[in-house]
């Protein structure tokens, strides 16, 4: 069997720097596939001997989209290590800034980074705004911003784009590729809420910075709790994050649930082809909890798709190998140990023991797992989880869909809408938590500590949740300074290297037995990768370890 190998790198509309080999057969069907992470992580490093108080502001550093979470992953673990226990106030003022982070991402992800792998800008030019309003009916009884003077509009602005030659965001598509399903009408109203999404983002933006001073890079989150007290007591700031949710909410109902029910009924075929399906492997930590015991998600450990079994997670089966990922895997520092490439620039990749990627590869017993909204929903609806098993039901009965059918790169895609518009649910019965216990006097969001009396040597961990999954970070302090610090962040799962054990991850295995139709215009392969909404900033980091300097830069000030 003669094979070829097809090499995207780098790959757009991702954070962070991600290359894709791919090796197919005579009939464009691959057989293997190979994920790098381009990048070397050492934020850790920088972390060695810093006072663990600052370690949030250097976590959060981590990545310019995902500083919210990193910055709380950093302050948990350090208060895991000193048995700190916050205010309740202080955990759903995180809780808030966290929710609206989840909202955001999934919109941006799913319009700005994900959609034009299934959106064709050029055929949308075709659209008769009269059909399209009428096709925007058969997806929601009210679909947002539904009149023909809108189309008429945004047909304007595509044709103003395409004249002008500068097409931006639209430019050095695959624009006419047979992969393309949706018409004319169902392209015009995906770019239609592409662009609203836009203004979207920077309002839910200004939602996390009411409680977080700013975004991104929060300031107010602290150990011991958040610094946010006056904007927690002032009834305005309260209510100009309520209102900016509730519009969010109304963007979700009314577009983006209907687009992604929209994408699974186009796309049906190849959803019930299993097209990006993984090894069957979930895994979520849970979390959020409110009303005493109940939580948002469930935690859980799911095998081979199977849903009846849901294992408890249990982190003590974590481990993280280096042996195809570019460090020395017998020295406990797992110190950088980098091959070159082969002499034609692929990776290297035949043997056995090649090392191909910067990114780590962590097992949860000894499997590689998948973890994200897919995960979370599979999990918290096997485990009957009350606050979603009626959205799950609702979009399965209106798309004609099996739960395995989620377990495809469609099924991502519906999977962070389903979970957007619980996650709003939410929101709004945790703020109504908050102002109950402001009502009652309850006003404390910070736990006093004198941190000259903490343990001087101590250890600590934290699981979160976040938009693309399970972060868990890990701190060990020894003479009141830290000695090690370790992030496994959702794409380092999802991302992994074969290793050893030559068990694909899951944006490998998704892309295994995947037809390419033009292996100049590989559409497919993006359409796998963009599904899991990689965040490479997270998985790896750009420092030299031995502090060389690696460029110096001289600018001019130009007064206008």
């Amino acid at each position: 069997m003669s094979l070829k190998k097809i090499v995207i790198d780098p790959i757009t509309r991702i954070e962070g720097h991600l290359r894709v080999e791919v090796e197919v057969d005579e009939n464009n069907v691959v057989q293997d596939a190979w994920a790098s992470g381009q990048l070397f992580r050492g934020i850790e490093t920088i972390l060695q001997g810093r006072d663990p108080r600052d370690a949030g502001l250097m976590a959060g550093r981590i990545c310019g989209v995902c500083t919210n979470s990193h910055f709380r992953g950093a302050i948990t673990c350090v208060e895991d290590a000193y048995s700190l226990k916050i205010p309740k106030n202080a955990e759903i003022i995180r809780d808030l800034m966290a929710m609206a982070l989840f909202i955001q991402d999934h919109v941006v992800h799913f319009y700005h980074l994900h959609s034009l792998d299934y959106v064709d800008v050029t055929s949308a030019l075709k659209a008769d705004p009269k059909m399209t309003s009428k096709e925007a009916h058969k997806y929601h009884e009210n679909p947002f911003r539904n009149s023909h003077a809108h189309y008429e509009e945004t047909l304007k602005k595509l044709d103003t784009f395409v004249k002008s030659g500068k097409l931006g965001p639209f430019a050095n598509g695959y624009w006419g590729h047979g992969a393309y399903k949706l018409s004319a009408e169902q392209n015009l109203i995906l770019i239609s809420h592409y662009l609203e999404a836009l203004k979207f983002q920077t309002k839910i933006s200004k939602a996390v910075a009411i409680f977080g001073a700013k975004t991104p890079h929060p300031q107010t989150l602290v150990v011991g709790g958040v610094t946010s007290v006056a904007d927690m007591l002032n009834p305005q700031r309260v209510n100009d994050y309520l209102f900016i949710m509730k519009e969010a909410q109304e963007f979700i109902q009314r577009a983006y649930l209907p687009d992604a029910k929209l994408l699974a009924i186009v796309y049906r075929d190849e959803i019930k082809a299993g097209i990006g399906r993984a090894n069957g492997n979930y895994m979520s930590s849970g979390g959020y909890s409110f009303e005493g015991e109940r939580k948002l998600f469930s935690d859980g450990v799911i095998y081979k798709h199977d849903f009846e079994n849901i294992q408890d997670f249990d982190p003590s089966k974590i481990t993280e190998e280096v042996d195809r990922a570019w460090y020395d895997g017998s020295t406990p520092e797992q110190e950088v140990k980098y091959t070159d490439l082969n002499s034609d620039g692929s990776l290297k990749t035949a043997k056995n023991d090649d090392k191909y990627s910067w990114i780590k590869a962590p097992r949860y017993d000894k499997q590689p797992m998948e973890t994200g909204p897919l995960a979370r929903l599979l999990i918290s609806y096997s485990k009957k989880n009350p606050l979603i098993i009626s959205f799950v039901d609702e979009f399965l009965k209106e798309t004609d869909l099996e739960l395995i059918d989620l377990c495809t790169s469609v099924g991502r895609n519906a999977a962070r809408a389903i979970e957007s518009i619980y996650v709003c649910e939410y929101i709004f019965k945790i703020a109504s938590e908050l102002l109950q216990n402001i009502k009652y006097y309850d006003t404390d969001t910070w736990t006093k500590y004198s941190f000259e009396t903490l343990e001087t040597q101590t250890q600590g961990r934290a699981f979160l949740e976040v938009p693309r999954g399970m972060l868990s970070h890990f701190i060990n302090i020894k003479d009141a300074k830290i000695q090690n610090y370790s992030v496994i962040a959702p794409t380092t799962w999802n991302a992994t290297p074969k290793n050893f054990d030559g068990l694909r991850g899951a944006y490998e295995e998704g892309l295994i037995g995947l037809k390419i139709e033009d292996r100049e215009k590989p559409l497919e392969v993006l359409r796998v990768i963009h599904s899991f909404d990689p965040c490479l900033a997270c998985a790896v980091h750009v420092i030299d370890a031995k502090g060389k300097e690696l460029a110096k830069y001289k600018t001019t000030n130009v007064a206008f």
